[in-house]
């Protein structure tokens, strides 16, 4: 187990954020380890299938350690940053910080020529990184970055209503399996490891669908990486309405409250069920008007949920 530093008066610093760069970084985490339940097979094998296209990537993120250089996650600090956002920080790091975490991935091991290039050149290096990043974020994240977002910014409101009503601890608490808090520090359960870390002020959670049933530690910049929940859905489709509450509601209803098991905007419910914007909220609004719909603010964003009555007409 790990002994975070985190006390009371750190809550006050406690934050959320979505990273594009933990979500493309998580990603290869996943395909490095291998098929993982949870994960479409077909998105497997799409991304391995194109990974030799980007020789340095692979070098950097899928080196014999399992080691990602902190440099390529920096912890954002916005809300919802966006990939350029996130490209312009790591841009500004300084080179030799670059070379060493680079090289860090193959210590002990003889380095490809992309490494060998990278540690002569760094900055052609970084620019040949950064483009090949790119690349692999349009082919491996932007076809899911819409679930991903409305994931982590349904995970966010939910997480923050939980700390409203019951407590900032129960939300901790309530956050992965392998976290607690025993109001001094944050307790990291790695089967593992051992150790104590100081310095939690300002810590971020960042809540990232890739992340699956682990909990990652960002020590430089102070975050956590965990799943959302509902993580594995984000490759399903919607699940279809009972036929009784069809036929109580009609199928477009049906559909719409069965899909809010998590909350989601109007967008979020067009997109998935494929109806027009108007339509969407037509239905939301009148599941709400009925009570078995609520809705909370995340942003500029409004979000529906199932309210306990609109559970229990599922149940």
């Amino acid at each position: 187990m790990i002994a975070w530093e985190f006390g009371a008066a750190d809550l006050a610093g406690l934050r959320f954020a979505h990273s594009p760069m933990a979500e493309l970084v998580a990603s290869a985490f996943v395909l490095r380890a291998g098929p993982a339940p949870w994960v479409s097979p077909a998105w497997s094998a799409r991304v391995s299938a194109a990974l030799g296209q980007w020789p340095t990537l692979r070098a950097v993120l899928f080196g014999p350690r399992g080691y990602a250089p902190d440099f390529l996650t920096p912890v954002p600090p916005i809300a919802r940053p966006r990939l350029d956002d996130e490209f312009a920080m790591i841009a500004a790091t300084p080179l030799d910080r670059v070379v060493g975490e680079v090289l860090d991935g193959w210590t002990g091991q003889a380095a490809p020529p992309e490494i060998v290039a990278f540690a002569r050149d760094p900055r052609a290096g970084m620019t040949t990184l950064l483009a090949e990043v790119r690349a692999y974020h349009d082919v491996a994240i932007a076809p899911l970055w819409p679930r991903l977002r409305a994931s982590a910014e349904a995970e966010i409101a939910g997480r923050m209503r939980v700390a409203a009503a019951r407590s900032p601890r129960a939300m901790i608490d309530s956050l992965h399996p392998r976290l607690a808090w025993d109001g001094s520090a944050l307790l990291l359960k790695y089967p593992h490891k051992t150790g104590e870390w100081s310095g939690g002020a300002g810590m971020a959670l960042l809540p990232t669908g890739f992340a699956g049933p682990e909990m990652y530690a960002v020590t430089t910049g102070r975050a956590l990486w965990y799943a959302p929940r509902g993580y594995g859905n984000l490759w399903q489709s919607p699940p279809a309405p009972a036929a009784t509450l069809t036929a109580l509601l009609g199928p477009t209803r049906a559909a719409v409250l069965t899909l809010l098991a998590a909350p989601a905007s109007t967008g979020d419910v067009a997109g998935h069920l494929g109806l027009a914007p108007a339509t969407a909220s037509h239905h939301l609004t009148t599941l709400r008007d009925a009570g078995l719909l609520t809705t909370t603010r995340a942003g500029r964003r409004l979000l529906y949920e199932r309210t306990p009555l609109g559970d229990q007409l599922l149940g």
